[in-house]
Parts: structure tokens; sequence; C-alpha cells
């Protein structure tokens, strides 16, 4: 038997797994349903932000809490979450199942555009089962932006189920942090740029830079002949052969050709030879 459910209302679970279906009208300005689950300890709120199921993150930790996904059927649009009753953690006490709508842009949009939105409870153990139990969502205000359609619940050793139809005009970010869940955009935008500040440059492949020659060396090509020894050699290119040792030439100028053979100074008595005949002018 099918349980048409009134606001407030609640009927008892005898399956061991259910799933809650949102199903909604389709058409051309329809904004898009996201179905959500939160999972609440005894306190009312979550232990950790793993016990929000969403479309980000579509199954619990544990595993007996999940989202199905988003189908077509002949009555519209319908997106799904599915509970294993049986094997949720004894800390988990409510189980809310949540509506959200979005546009185009992912931007929140009121519940008044969403047409029918009705939510069905199903036996998951038995797929051709009549829903055990639905509610008509219709929002108080229209300008909620985000539904808590109904709970299932921990009641004497059991499971209920409850219609509830409570909106938040804040989206699914205000009513999930209203339940203990930690939204924060500052601080993730800031993380994010942190983590790309942080991250170290790729590394470029350059051409190596020309190698330095060894000191002493000159900076310049030599013509002729290589120094025969590295250490002090002169700044400039050494034109024809270089000298045999690095002592200073007498000379302030260059010497082209070969060196003098000594640097001691002339003799001043010294006298060339007479000429020969081969210099004598005719």
């Amino acid at each position: 038997m099918t349980h048409a459910m009134l606001k407030g209302s609640n009927v008892p679970i005898e399956a061991t797994a259910v799933r809650a279906v949102l199903r909604w009208a389709a058409g051309q300005n329809s904004p898009d349903v996201d179905a959500s689950a939160l999972l609440l300890g005894p306190d009312g709120r979550v232990r950790s932000d793993e016990d929000f199921v969403f479309y980000n993150q579509p199954r619990h930790p544990s595993g007996k809490v999940w989202r199905l996904g988003k189908k077509r059927v002949s009555d519209g649009l319908t997106d799904t979450i599915q509970t294993d009753l049986s094997g949720v953690e004894s800390a988990v006490g409510q189980i809310l199942i949540v509506a959200s709508a979005d546009d185009e842009q992912g931007e929140p949009v009121r519940f008044d555009r969403v047409r029918s939105l009705r939510i069905l409870l199903y036996d998951a153990t038995d797929a051709d089962a009549e829903p055990l139990a639905y509610f008509d969502v219709k929002p108080e205000t229209g300008e909620e932006t985000a539904l808590i359609c109904g709970e299932l619940y921990r009641r004497g050793g059991g499971w209920k189920f409850r219609a509830l139809g409570e909106g938040y005009a804040n989206g699914l970010q205000g009513l999930a942090t209203n339940f203990g869940i930690l939204v924060d955009e500052s601080a993730a935008a800031a993380a994010d740029l942190t983590a790309t500040t942080q991250t170290p440059a790729p590394e470029i492949s350059a051409p190596l830079p020309p190698e330095q020659p060894p000191t002493g060396v000159p900076s310049q090509p030599a013509y002729g002949y290589p120094p025969a020894a590295p250490t002090r050699q002169p700044t400039q290119p050494a034109y024809g052969y270089p000298h045999p040792q690095p002592t200073p030439a007498t000379t302030n100028g260059p010497a082209y050709g070969y060196p003098q053979p000594t640097a001691a100074a002339l003799d001043p008595d010294f006298r060339l030879p007479p000429q020969g005949p081969q210099f004598i002018g005719r």
C-alpha cells in the first residue's frame, strides 16, 4: 500500500534498504534539481564533511548511502538517493533527503520555478514494487533555493520516514552549513592561490652559455700558432710566431715577426762591419 503523506506526517519503514526518489516535471524553462543526503549524529549535526552525500561526493565512505543519479522517466526527471538502512552506523540517527535547484550557470534557483516536485520512497530490495509512500513538496514562500523534502530517522530499533518540506533561501551551501558542513570559499580560494604560488616553475630547456676560456688565455682567437703555455699571455692576439718565453721585450711597441733573443742593452762602441760589394750602390 502506498501512503500519500502530508507535511509533518510519518510512516514506519519495514524495508532493509530504500530508494528516495525526487521527481519533477521537465520543461524548457524548468531548472535542474539535485538530490543530496546529510547523515546526522545524535546532536543533529554531521560528524564530518564526509557525512554530506551530493553530486561532488556521491557515495558515503561507509558505502551505505549513495546517489544513484538522474534519469528521464515518463513523468519528468528524477534524481535518487539509496540507503542500506540495515548497515547504517549506529552513530547516525537521521538521514535528511535534500533537493536543490540551479540554473545553467550553476547559480541557485528559487523553487517557485520547479513544477510538480515529489519525493517517493521505494523498497530497494524489490525493483517492481509500488512506492511505500510519496509526498508532494511545495515551498511555503517560493523564495526557497534548497528544500529538506523528508527524513529517515531511527525509532524504537527501526526506521521511519517523515515528510518535511522545510526550505532555505541561501541554497544548498547555506543548508549544509546549518548542519555543520564547513564551507569557506575565501579559505578555499586562498588555498588555491597558495598552491599556485608554491608550485615550482617548469624547467625551460635553454642552450647553455658558451664555455668561458681558462684564466690567462686570450679572449680572442690566436692567429698562427697558439702560445706554448697559458700563463701570462698577451691580451691581444699574437701575429706570427709567439714569444718562446714570457720575458718582456726591450721595445715598447709590439714585436712583429721574431722577438729579440735577449733583453741586454747595446754596446756604445759597437760598429757595423764593412759592407760587401753587394751593398754598394751604382
